[in-house]
């Protein structure tokens, strides 16, 4: 699967695209919310952080929506209800608060 990884911390940008690589998927990591809106097409999933240095992650959503059906799951630190909600709302598919651990993630991921 390609996965577009939107996250600008390269130490959680590295321990995400290992972790996909190990797990046979083909990472792409993008560290702007513009660069998710031209790159999106390349892609079979997006990881979403909102804390992005250009634009809001929830407007890079609202504006992915306008335009793809891309599943998306917003990966982030921002775990208040209303973020969740708004996140949800706005089409993301799933909604994980970091650190996420095996426990919250895939059955996969609990090896």
């Amino acid at each position: 699967m390609r996965v577009l990884l939107a996250e600008d911390d390269d130490g959680v940008a590295d321990a995400l695209t290992e972790a996909l690589y190990e797990h046979g998927h083909l990472p792409t990591r993008v560290r702007r919310g513009e660069e998710v809106l031209v790159r999106h097409r390349q892609a079979d999933l997006l990881l979403l952080d909102l804390g992005l240095p250009d634009l809001d992650g929830l407007e890079v959503l609202r504006k992915l929506r306008a335009v793809s059906g891309l599943p998306v799951v917003v990966l982030t630190a921002r775990g208040d209800e209303r973020s969740v909600v708004r996140g949800l709302r706005l089409g993301a598919d799933d909604y994980l608060v970091k650190p996420v651990t095996a426990s919250k993630c895939c059955a996969s991921c609990a090896r």
